[in-house]
């Protein structure tokens, strides 16, 4: 996407090329990605304050696997596999609302507690040796990170304070977890979800795809200060003239925190492996979920966050952000698409990566090791 920024403090590798088509068309190499990755690392879910009130839920799709992300009465987060443990049908098809206390499968109404204990099973108390503690929900890890929630499939996965070491501190000025929505668009790019992360990783494009972009933040300004591993950014620059990446070049909300000068006329972009895009702005942020639905496939949220004080100002405009990113994202599926449509050619061979696309190729550096 525009996301992206000059790659100034980064080393590039020389001799770095971009990955040979069939990471971007195989089936296979698709469904390893699920398994090693998908299936494997911390995804970002959503937000926690979708969880609000005890019994609230949302369903999140994951390759092939469907969860149900909740909260019980305890106050406790909770991600189950939308399975019923007696013959596994789906429990739940509405993508979010509220249970009434319990959760009841559709068929032959098997209960779960909000916790996923089984509480009703009928008629299984005639079958000798049934104990109804056996048969939970299944579950995955889940923990929150600056108010946003991260799933993982794996067994035993690592704890995501571990995962996240790196970032940890980075952002307390921002006051993430505090911060309301104001928007949300679901895109379906007909695209691999590699390509817009790589889109995200570079502003080469900007002058040429994003002239309001470009008018607004010279496509060579800015430093990265994270530039090998799973996550990856810096920032770019605002120009004197302006305040923020709106259509009006104005802020439309009240500042996020106490920010120091320099963050007043700069805007942060960190991809966070493998389904996060997050995007700082002086008075809102914007983050984007990557949702991989086939080789050729992606469902993105996009949405944009902003100072619960904000909601009460009588100027208080944030379509100016989201119509301006909006634009943006919607240039930047089209010539993922494009890509697409090129990589999938018998005629495409893997081009060499310039040194202000060296944050693309540290993507996919670590992409290849997380793949195996």
């Amino acid at each position: 996407m525009a996301t992206a920024f000059y790659a100034r403090s980064a080393t590039f590798v020389q001799g770095s090329i971009t990955l040979p088509g069939k990471f971007f068309t195989s089936p296979a190499i698709f469904s390893q990605e699920l398994e090693n990755i998908f299936y494997r690392r911390w995804i970002c879910a959503g937000r926690a304050s979708q969880l609000s009130q005890p019994g609230d839920y949302f369903l999140v799709e994951i390759g092939g696997e469907n969860l149900i992300v909740t909260r019980d009465k305890q106050d406790r987060l909770h991600a189950f596999y939308n399975v019923c443990r007696h013959r596994g049908t789906r429990l739940c098809e509405e993508t979010s609302g509220r249970f009434p206390g319990s959760i009841q499968c559709p068929y032959h109404a098997w209960t779960y507690a909000l916790d996923g204990q089984l509480i009703g099973a009928p008629l299984m108390q005639e079958v000798e040796g049934f104990e109804k503690q056996n048969f939970p929900l299944h579950s995955a890890a889940i923990a929150e990170w600056e108010g946003f929630l991260f799933i993982n499939l794996s067994p035993n996965p690592e704890p995501l304070d571990w995962y996240l070491s790196p970032l940890l501190g980075r952002f307390t000025r921002f006051n993430l977890a505090q911060l309301k929505p104001a928007g949300r668009i679901e895109y379906q790019v007909n695209a691999n979800w590699k390509l817009i992360f790589q889109n995200y990783s570079e502003c080469l494009h900007c002058p040429t795809l994003h002239p309001g972009l470009a008018r607004l933040s010279p496509f060579q300004s800015g430093e990265n200060d994270l530039y090998e591993g799973p996550f990856l950014g810096g920032y770019m620059d605002i120009i004197e003239d302006a305040d923020s990446l709106t259509m009006s070049g104005r802020v439309c909300g009240l500042p996020l925190g106490d920010l120091p000068v320099e963050d007043q006329k700069r805007v942060y972009y960190y991809s966070i492996y493998p389904n996060m895009l997050l995007s700082l702005h002086p008075d809102y942020v914007m983050v984007h979920t990557l949702w991989p639905r086939s080789p050729a496939q992606t469902s993105i949220i996009c949405e944009w966050l902003f100072h619960p004080s904000s909601f009460h100002q009588p100027d208080f405009t944030p379509h100016d952000a989201i119509n301006f990113w909006d634009q943006t994202n919607r240039q930047d599926w089209h010539i993922c698409e494009m890509s697409q449509a090129g990589v999938s050619s018998r005629a495409y061979q893997p081009g060499p990566y310039s040194s202000r696309e060296s944050i693309s190729a540290a993507w996919d550096r670590e992409y290849l090791r997380s793949l195996g």
